[in-house]
């Protein structure tokens, strides 16, 4: 059997909490669900953090901190990729669309990447360019991401290339060129509004798109979540589930982030393929274990 990554998303920065109340919040309730899905088979938990008293988005990094100490200091080993998207999302203002309206946080590349300074994840998320997101635009210059990317190569952690459409995946074999990048890992983020499509042509298209022997994965939201753990599991990639993409395990049903771990297992079995256990993971991949360090 073929052993694969299966990251567990564990909680976003999307407005759910009212929609699934398993989605923790917390840091620790992060790390808590972090190690039940360490416990359910899962390689790597991708954390976000949220403010505790509103459960609204954060990019504190004493909360990430204060998470990934709990993360490390439990006897389950789980690898952790923190987000490097930190405050991207710009809402034009409607009496002066040149400035930032309601909604708006948007904060230099040194600040998104201080989660990965101050706690050194085995891995971490660099978006890989700008995206409409429903009314809203996700702002990441070409400049402000070789920056991210020197950092984040400076720091000793493994960036996984999100791409949520067909020019990010040129910008990251880009930052691979000019040696920004030295293991390529792409992330494929489908179905997002109005990025890549999530069905199978999209994602031939995108896997046909990376430099040869690159790893990659990809994930849907909502009620493709699952359907695209499916169709990557025929391709042999690497999975995503988790509460950060999706909050029902079926149509009505809430779900956990272990229980999604669950059912990706049950559809990757049907393709023979298993979790990388973390330690397998770090071996494969020449990942830091920091664990102790922080």
């Amino acid at each position: 059997m073929k052993k694969v990554v299966l990251t567990a998303a564990i909680t976003g920065a999307g407005d759910t909490i009212d929609k699934n109340e398993n989605v923790p919040v917390t840091p620790q309730e992060l790390a808590d669900s972090a190690i039940k899905c360490a416990k359910a088979g899962a390689t790597v938990a991708h954390i976000h953090v949220r403010d505790p008293k509103t459960g609204g988005v954060s990019h504190d990094p004493e909360l990430y901190s204060e998470t990934v100490r709990l993360i490390r200091e439990a006897d389950e080993d789980i690898i952790i990729n923190v987000t490097a998207g930190g405050g991207g999302d710009f809402i034009p203002s409607q009496q002066h669309p040149e400035t930032g309206g309601e909604g708006t946080w948007i904060q230099t590349p040194k600040e998104r990447h201080r989660p990965v300074g101050d706690t050194l994840p085995e891995m971490c998320t660099l978006d890989c360019g700008s995206v409409n997101m429903g009314d809203s635009i996700y702002i990441s210059p070409a400049s402000w991401l070789r920056e991210q990317a020197q950092m984040i190569k400076d720091a000793g952690v493994q960036p996984e290339l999100e791409c949520f459409d067909t020019g990010h995946v040129s910008f990251a074999k880009q930052l691979v060129d000019e040696g920004l990048v030295e293991q390529p890992m792409f992330q494929f983020c489908l179905g997002i509004p109005w990025g890549a499509e999530n069905d199978a042509q999209t994602l031939d298209y995108l896997i046909s798109r990376i430099p040869e022997g690159a790893q990659w994965s990809a994930f849907g939201i909502g009620r493709m979540q699952l359907p695209t753990v499916r169709e990557v599991a025929k391709r042999g990639g690497n999975i995503r589930v988790g509460l950060e993409d999706n909050l029902y395990i079926s149509k009505g049903v809430k779900a956990t982030n272990e229980a999604l771990v669950e059912e990706a297992k049950k559809i990757m079995k049907e393709y023979d393929l298993i979790p990388l256990t973390p330690a397998e993971a770090r071996e494969k991949f020449n990942l830091k274990n920091n664990k102790g360090d922080k």
